[in-house]
């Protein structure tokens, strides 16, 4: 149906937060949540939805090609790859930091260039250029708080939730460079011609966004 509405979920606990609220506002479709189901597109043509779940960096690349209407991002994604997307709403679920951490009683010196070890080389570098810093940014994959204990880096720049990581392995948060939570993206052309059924499905999550 070509006024059917195209929602990119994120695999994980967040999308299936995020599907529950749609679920609860009659915007469901069976068997999204069975999880020994190897469909991949869930739709319900009556109620004008489609899902489908793609790893959760891959949301925003969905909706920027226009593959997905709508889809559930991080808002770290948004900042790292800076997809050409409408952000609609701030979803409050999904929260945490971006921080700079380092090994305890770690003192920077200015008189030489900062190695930074990073998941996030676009934001580390936005973030350090607005302070006039000269960094080596070191891009990682995994495991990040290993690079300042065995000397790869001096600082990391990665997502905190509670800390205990850190704390654990001896480091500790320098400063927050920004907030992170789930945001709800559209693409930019369904905004304008299925402005009706975006603005429906928006209107059911901001009433029930206190279930989330």
């Amino acid at each position: 149906m070509s006024d059917t509405i195209n929602v990119a979920l994120p695999k994980g606990r967040l999308g299936e937060r995020v599907y529950r609220i749609f679920e609860e506002s009659g915007l469901g479709c069976p068997g999204v949540t069975d999880p020994s189901t190897r469909r991949l597109i869930f739709e319900n043509p009556g109620a004008g939805v489609c899902y489908f779940w793609v790893k959760p960096s891959d949301v925003a690349i969905y909706v920027e090609r226009g593959a997905a209407d709508i889809g559930v991002a991080g808002k770290d994604i948004l900042l790292e790859y800076s997809p050409e997307v409408y952000e609609l709403m701030d979803l409050r679920i999904g929260k945490c930091r971006m921080c700079v951490a380092a090994k305890k009683g770690y003192h920077d010196s200015t008189a030489r260039t900062l190695r930074v070890a990073t998941k996030f080389p676009a934001i580390a570098t936005d973030y350090y250029r607005s302070l006039s810093r000269s960094i080596d940014i070191i891009k990682l994959n995994g495991s990040i708080e290993l690079a300042p204990i065995l000397g790869l880096s001096d600082v990391i720049v990665d997502i905190v939730e509670t800390g205990s990581t850190l704390r654990e392995n001896d480091l500790e948060v320098i400063t927050t460079i920004t907030d992170i939570s789930a945001r709800l993206i559209a693409n930019k052309a369904s905004t304008k011609f299925k402005a009706d059924g975006i603005s429906r499905l928006v209107l059911a999550l901001k009433d029930r966004k206190g279930s989330i």
